[in-house]
């Protein structure tokens, strides 16, 4: 057995790995390398001994075998004391740092021209195996899986050994690695043959931290982001923030929720946020004229609140923010930097660009309580793809039809019970997380005729069914004219009835939208 220590290396992600690598050989470890490293180790100078040096038999199948030998597992899997006479007759030398991070799955997977065949030929084998057997025996072994521990490595072996809460440390990396792995690739997998229902069984979860927040939904809670690394482009948690004070957690949970509902028009919209319930909702032909509506329909609640556009934030936009409101969030998928210019008169408020969203995306909703999780699809009620139908004796105009569709897109992003007044493509008044439904449509009533905003010949949509026709008489004396909702009460005919006798139209789409 070699007297020098030994230091085993095999990344995928090579960065700072001859560095690291150099300094190992400087503290007299010999280096021990595969493939591709070994040839970065050379070529920065490094004295490397090959996997097969030590082996004894070459890789094999394009590299798929390399390091799957007695000679590796037993060098990483060897005690100190215990098995030195097991190492000694086969002729084995211990490993004592062991350097890995896996082929790029899911880099593979993200990118769209990869295929199937790519996928499966990125699946590391060795490097898991290795890992797992290196973290298994941390009590000797350093196993690195993060370059951003090099330093701290090194720094430990120069003041003789790495202490036991350093490789313990090290080792819950290392299995939090490999489990991340095992997670993307049977989520990956699992997608080519999901079944009917697409409820995985187990659901498996892998999240990395990105950010510890400042506290949680208040100040005595702790609170962090966890990320997908292959969560979709357009979204709040891959959005890169441009300005502003770090972002706490009810500014993301707000932002996730303007976005979602400004993303459900085509047309340029601005969704204006509150305690995660829109207060202004506007589309129109341009960001500028989105953001004056969705603004007019409840400035109070407006103020402190997180808007979002659903096209990139020009400077004009960004200047009527700073000068009429004060505002938490800002999230666009790109900003001008012209727009950036003008934001910083504000240097506070957070500037978020989100990016397109990825196309044909739908990531499953999922939400935790006591002692588990709960999960369900998204949400993708759209009336146009649904049997919506006219229920009423009169039928609504082309207008009042384009603003029943409307105020149903934005009642699926309202607390229940939800009711939304609207016109001319804004919002004019929401009731929110009411226990009951007329509650819901006073408290929108009340936000209209507080902003000075008319109600007459205005339409209503409400998130699920009326169970009595108090909601439409109540509708009716503030002069709706139309309404949509999903339907399917034992009274709709009683419902139906009432909205006849006030000349309201009335569409039923088949389907609810409660959101708690």
């Amino acid at each position: 057995m070699s007297a020098s220590r030994r230091a085993l290396l095999s990344v995928s992600d090579k960065r700072g790995v001859a560095d690291f690598a150099r300094r190992l050989s400087e503290l007299s470890f010999e280096l021990v390398s595969t493939g591709g490293t070994a040839r970065v180790l050379r070529e920065a100078g490094l004295r490397v001994t090959g996997i097969s040096e030590i082996t004894g038999f070459p890789e094999v199948m394009d590299g798929r075998v390399k390091t799957l030998h007695p000679a590796v597992h037993g060098g990483l899997l060897a005690r100190r004391g215990i098995d030195e006479e097991t190492l000694d007759e086969h002729g084995i030398g211990m490993i004592d740092v062991l350097v890995v991070n896996l082929y790029p799955f899911e880099q593979v997977i993200a990118n769209p021209q990869s295929s199937v065949a790519d996928a499966i030929e990125n699946i590391d084998i060795g490097g898991p195996a290795m890992l797992r057997a290196a973290a298994k025996n941390h009590e000797r072994v350093a196993v690195v899986v993060d370059a951003g521990d090099y330093d701290e490595v090194i720094e430990s072996y120069r003041n003789g050994q790495p202490d036991d809460g350093l490789r313990r440390r090290l080792a819950v990396k290392a299995y939090a690695h490999t489990a991340r792995y095992d997670t993307a690739i049977s989520g990956y997998l699992g997608g080519l043959s999901e079944p009917a229902d697409n409820v995985p069984d187990p659901l498996m979860l892998s999240l990395a931290r990105t950010a510890e927040l400042r506290y949680g939904e208040n100040p005595h809670q702790f609170a962090a982001l966890y990320v997908d690394p292959a969560a979709p482009t357009g979204t709040v948690a891959q959005a890169r923030q441009r300005q502003g004070k770090p972002l706490s957690f009810n500014n993301l949970a707000d932002a996730d929720t303007a976005l979602e509902c400004v993303l459900a028009f085509d047309e340029p919209a601005c969704v204006i946020v509150k305690h995660s319930n829109p207060c202004g909702v506007a589309t129109a032909d341009s960001p500028m004229a989105a953001y004056d509506l969705a603004w007019q329909g409840d400035p109070t609640s407006a103020f402190g609140g997180v808007i979002a556009f659903n096209r990139t934030l020009p400077a004009d936009v960004a200047s009527a923010i700073i000068d009429r409101q004060f505002a938490e969030v800002i999230v666009a998928p790109e900003v001008e930097d012209a727009a950036l210019g003008a934001l910083a008169a504000k240097p506070n408020i957070r500037v978020l660009a989100c990016g397109a969203p990825s196309a044909g995306s739908d990531t499953p909703d999922i939400r935790t309580i006591a002692g588990g999780v709960l999960l369900q699809s998204r949400d993708r009620g759209d009336p146009g793809s649904t049997a919506a139908r006219t229920v009423t004796e009169r039928q609504p105009t082309d207008t009042e039809l384009a603003d029943l569709m409307f105020a149903w897109r934005v009642a699926r992003f309202v607390k229940s019970n939800a009711i939304v007044f609207a016109h001319g493509g804004r919002t004019v008044g929401i009731g929110a997380g009411q226990m009951s439904r007329v509650v819901s449509t006073r408290i929108a009533a009340f936000k209209a005729e507080e902003e000075g905003l008319p109600v007459a010949g205005a339409v209503m949509a409400s998130d699920a069914y009326f169970p009595f026709r108090d909601g439409i008489d109540g509708a009716a004396q503030h002069g709706i004219r139309a309404v949509i909702q999903p339907g399917g009460s034992i009274r709709d005919d009683e419902v139906i009835a009432a909205a006849n006798e006030h000349d309201i139209a009335m569409v039923f789409t088949g389907v609810r939208h409660f959101r708690h």
